[in-house]
């Protein structure tokens, strides 16, 4: 598949895009997002805090593994390359990934420890979380890089999700090797740099993300001239900014498309972004149009919210109704 099948098929088709035909590589920092569900009756008498008493324990894929068990619950053929450490951790994501349906191509690092994030749910609220993390070590990311250039051929569309974990020190190689082979490549950025992402087809910030690089707006025109020229510096085919409550927009070569968020009750935004990402590259590898595959992202963004902690949106819950 080339970029362009991705981008010129036209908008308006109501019809469910063939998103199993769809094959999704997503490469970044790999997670365990870990739940501990429990019980809240009394503050502790050491401390100013409530005691949870953890009835039930819980534990899901999150980062780019994340966005790859979204592409995979939309029926795409979804695999991920990234790396985790040889420890109990790591096997849980492999066995997580191994059920989900997604294409494995995991690099233990005797070096470190898996990435986890430990959320303390009480009364259906999060109360705390606690991170574990250490950056792989230079030996795997090289040995990953060889892989990804291996993988290539067998994808349609590249979705590179960087948690800014040091999973992506590469990824101006990624990106240039992936578009001289024709696919699609999306990116989640993260950081103070955007350069690296030079000649991706679609960066996805939010709107944090995109202040830290070009400053505050005080106007949907000042906004549209930053975005454009952040758009055309880069060198990307389109850009789409995130924006939580007030939708999404997108910004391509002379013209901009608005989506206002779809109203409904906010429960939890973890991981909403991994959502739409994946199912901007399901279905821009189905064919979809920029709009299509904005107002599809933009309604699948908008029922992930109404679910608790990292999840996902099937095929179903997108295109019936």
């Amino acid at each position: 598949m080339t970029t362009n099948l991705a981008l010129t098929q036209t908008a308006g088709s109501t019809a469910a895009p063939a998103l199993d035909q769809v094959r999704i590589l997503v490469v970044g920092d790999v997670m365990l997002d870990r739940y501990w569900f429990g019980d809240v009756s009394r503050i502790s008498p050491e401390a100013p805090v409530p005691i949870v008493r953890i009835e039930k324990r819980e534990a899901r894929l999150g980062g780019a593994a994340n966005v790859a068990r979204n592409a995979a619950a939309l029926g795409a053929h979804a695999g991920l390359l990234g790396v985790v450490g040889a420890d109990e951790a790591g096997e849980e994501v492999a066995q997580l990934l191994a059920s989900g349906g997604i294409h494995s191509y995991l690099k233990r690092d005797d070096a470190i420890s898996t990435i986890i994030k430990l959320r303390v749910i009480g009364r259906q609220q999060q109360m705390l979380r606690i991170d574990f993390e250490e950056a792989p070590t230079d030996t795997v990311l090289r040995d990953k890089l060889m892989q990804f250039k291996a993988l290539l051929a067998d994808y349609d569309v590249i979705v590179l999700s960087d948690y800014a974990k040091g999973s992506l020190v590469n990824v101006a190689d990624m990106v240039a090797s992936a578009r001289a082979a024709g696919k699609v490549v999306m990116v989640d950025p993260k950081g103070d740099d955007f350069t690296r992402y030079a000649g991706a087809t679609v960066l996805t910030p939010n709107k944090s993300e995109m202040r830290r690089i070009v400053g505050n707006w005080h106007s949907e025109e000042e906004l549209t001239a930053k975005a454009q020229k952040m758009r055309s510096d880069l060198k990307l085919d389109a850009l789409l900014l995130t924006r939580s409550e007030e939708g999404m927009t997108l910004y391509t070569d002379g013209a901009q498309f608005h989506m206002p968020a779809q109203a409904r009750e906010v429960f939890d935004v973890s991981g909403a972004g991994d959502t739409v990402i994946a199912t901007m590259a399901a279905m821009l590898g189905a064919g979809a149009s920029w709009q299509d595959a904005v107002q599809t992202a933009n309604r699948a963004g908008g029922i992930v919210v109404g679910k608790l902690g990292t999840a996902t949106v099937t095929r179903e819950e997108l295109f019936s109704a």
